[in-house]
């Protein structure tokens, strides 16, 4: 096997995170991809990936591989189609994550509307609710609703969301409307472990921040069962704006507390450093910021709800 294909086996075992996954994507046999592999540690000297039983992880010394592979592939395949003449047309496999929910709502559809612009290009999504090191996880794009860390990576701001406390309206006709964070002890409260993975919620009152106790009679670890649960009349709970953007715009739920929400919370679309960016993972970028962006603009991601409301 040559070194080129010997690349394409270690970049799919890679993002495929197993050698068999990738051996049914490249159409070979496992063992013929752990060969390429193996062949391809011992011509460089070191070790790419760490093998156990269940899953492959790339070493640092794998995770720098990967990425110039990626781009040496993606250089390859631009040079051919150029010579095809279909040069401009960006092609092969891209990987994105996202946040389960803003995934489902926004990301989604936007790779869909992608993959109809660009017919040669394939995605592969995954939705999870924490940090994805896109290298180790052989991704090539990530969506992150976080203040970032100083890193490598390059980062588009493409809007923001709040994190709100909301109930139902026969809920705060029954039990009534707090007025500031101290009242939240007088409440129920519905604890969603990514927001608040404790009783107490902070909140912002001018530069200052406080901490308000919360009783809090049930945690769980997703958005939907919290915002059901405040929907269904069990107390407040504390979520992203977008979250529960539909049910404050229907009426099923009413926004709290609006005057000491803590600070916005900016959406970051994230990628190596563009020199390593293949044509794919340019073009993806482009086209997610400008739909992202109008999204926010829009009011999708809840940042606009009224204050009357």
């Amino acid at each position: 096997m040559d070194r080129l294909e010997a690349m394409r086996v270690f970049v799919a075992v890679a993002e495929m995170r197993g050698f068999t996954p990738a051996a049914r994507r490249l159409t070979m046999s496992p063992a013929a991809a752990t060969r390429a592999v193996s062949a391809l540690e011992e011509r460089l000297g070191t070790r790419l990936l760490r093998r156990t039983t269940r899953v492959v992880r790339l070493t640092d010394a794998g995770a720098r591989y990967l990425a110039d592979c990626k781009r040496i592939l993606g250089d390859i395949e631009e040079a051919e189609a150029g010579a095809a003449g279909t040069e401009g047309e960006p092609r092969g496999m891209l990987n994105v994550t996202a946040p389960v929910n803003f995934g489902r709502m926004f990301v989604a559809p936007t790779v869909l509307g992608f993959l109809e612009r660009h017919p040669r290009i394939s995605v592969r999504m995954l939705l999870v609710d924490h940090v994805v090191h896109l290298i180790e996880e052989g991704m090539d794009v990530g969506i992150r609703i976080a203040h970032l860390r100083d890193s490598a990576l390059r980062a588009v701001r493409v809007g923001t969301v709040r994190r709100v406390v909301c109930a139902a309206p026969e809920y705060l006709v029954k039990r009534g409307t707090p007025r500031t964070p101290s009242d939240l002890i007088h409440h129920d409260t519905i604890g969603f472990s990514n927001i608040n993975p404790t009783r107490h919620w902070s909140f912002s009152t001018g530069s200052k921040t406080e901490a308000a106790e919360t009783e809090t009679r049930l945690f769980v670890n997703t958005a939907d069962v919290a915002i059901a649960a405040a929907k269904a009349g069990h107390g407040l709970t504390r979520v992203l704006s977008y979250q529960v953007d539909p049910d404050v715009r229907t009426g099923q739920l009413r926004v709290v507390l609006e005057d000491f929400e803590p600070p916005e919370v900016p959406i970051h679309i994230v990628y190596p450093d563009a020199r390593r960016a293949t044509s794919s993972v340019r073009a993806f970028v482009d086209y997610a910021t400008e739909r992202l962006r109008t999204m926010a603009q829009s009011g999708a991601f809840g940042t606009k709800f009224s204050k009357t409301r």
